[in-house]
C-alpha cells in the first residue's frame, strides 16, 4: 500500500499534527485577500458572518474561496518533502505517476451520476426551480470552476486520504481506524456550510459516508486517482448546475432551487444504492480483490 510503503521511514504522529498546523496556516493566509472584499462597516456585532460574505459578487466570492486552497498546494509540498522528508507521491498514488485514465473515468462516471439526478429532479419538479442561465455569468463561473474546483477537491484528497490516512495508520497501526477517523474528521469539517443548518445535523451522516467512499476507493485501488476524479466532478457539477440559497456553493449555475430544503429521496438512495453500485463499479474495471486485506489488516 503506497501510504505505508516499506521503504518510507515514516515519523511519529507529533509531526503529522505539527504538518496539518502548517498545512491550515497556509489555508489561513490564503484566506487574507477575503478580507479586502468584505463591507467596512458590519451591519451589527451579531450579523451572521454568511450574510457578510454574501455581500460579495458571487463569481468573485466563489474565487476568493477556492483561492485559499491553491495556497495549500505549496504547504502540502513543503510539509510532505521537508518535514516528513518523503517523496510527493507518499501521498498520491502507488504508481509511477499519476494515473489521469482513472481520474478522468472516476470524474466521468460520477459527473454523469450527478447530472443525471440533477437533471431528472428538474424534470420532475420543475416547480423547484428557477432557470438561471445568464451568458457572461456563467462563462466567468465556468471559468473560475474548471480552474480552481480540481484544486480544491484535490487538496482535499491529498489532506485526507493522503496526508492524514498516513499519518492515523501509522500510529494506530490500523488501517480501518484510519478510514474511520478521516472519514469522521472530513464530515464533521462540514458542520460549518450552511447544508447543515437548513438540512439538520443528519446531512453529516451524508458527508461522513462520501468520506467513508473515497477511503474504500484510495486503499483498494492503492491510490488517490478515482478519489480525485469523484470529487472534482460532483463539486464541480454542484457549481455549475445547481444551487440554492442554503448552500456552500451559492453560484451562478443554470438552476436555482427554490424549494424548502429538506432531505430528497436521492439523499438517501445515494448512501444505500448508488455508492454500492459505484465501488462495484470500479472493482470490476479494476480487479479489486482481498477487500478484507486492503480495508482492515494492520499496517505493520
Amino acid at each position: 500500500m503506497f501510504l505505508w510503503d516499506k521503504s518510507y521511514k515514516l515519523k511519529n504522529f507529533w509531526y503529522y499534527i505539527l504538518g496539518s498546523f502548517i498545512l491550515i496556516l497556509f489555508s489561513t493566509i490564503g484566506q487574507l485577500p477575503i478580507i479586502a472584499f468584505l463591507p467596512s462597516e458590519f451591519p451589527s456585532p451579531d450579523a451572521d458572518p454568511m450574510d457578510i460574505f454574501k455581500t460579495i459578487p458571487s463569481n468573485l466570492r466563489l474565487f476568493l474561496l477556492l483561492f485559499s486552497f491553491a495556497f495549500v498546494l505549496p504547504g502540502i509540498w513543503l510539509v510532505v518533502k521537508k518535514l516528513h522528508d518523503l517523496p510527493i507521491m507518499s501521498v498520491l498514488s502507488g504508481r509511477k505517476k499519476i494515473d489521469l485514465e482513472r481520474v478522468l473515468y472516476s470524474f466521468m462516471l460520477w459527473g454523469t451520476v450527478v447530472s443525471t439526478f440533477i437533471f431528472l429532479e428538474y424534470s420532475l419538479n420543475p416547480e423547484n426551480y428557477i432557470f438561471n442561465f445568464k451568458v457572461k455569468e456563467f462563462l466567468i463561473l465556468a471559468l473560475i470552476a474548471i480552474l480552481f474546483i480540481p484544486i480544491q477537491t484535490s487538496v482535499e484528497e491529498i489532506v485526507f486520504r493522503g496526508y492524514l490516512m498516513q499519518g492515523f495508520g501509522h500510529w494506530l497501526n490500523s488501517r480501518f481506524i484510519a478510514l474511520f477517523l478521516t472519514s469522521t474528521v472530513f464530515g464533521s469539517l462540514h458542520l460549518a456550510n450552511p447544508e447543515i443548518t437548513a438540512l439538520g445535523y443528519k446531512f453529516v451522516i451524508l458527508y461522513i459516508t462520501v468520506g467513508f467512499v473515497l477511503g474504500i476507493m484510495t486503499l483498494m485501488d492503492d491510490g488517490l486517482e478515482l478519489a480525485l476524479g469523484f470529487h472534482a466532478a460532483n463539486n464541480l457539477i454542484a457549481a455549475l448546475l445547481l444551487t440554492a440559497d442554503w448552500t456552500v456553493f451559492q453560484t451562478e449555475s443554470i438552476l436555482i432551487d427554490i424549494s424548502e430544503p429538506s432531505l430528497g429521496i436521492t439523499d438517501w438512495i445515494t448512501p444505500f444504492i448508488v455508492f454500492p453500485i459505484l465501488l462495484s463499479v470500479f472493482a470490476r474495471k479494476y480487479s479489486w480483490t482481498n477487500w478484507k486485506e486492503k480495508l482492515f489488516s494492520k499496517v505493520r
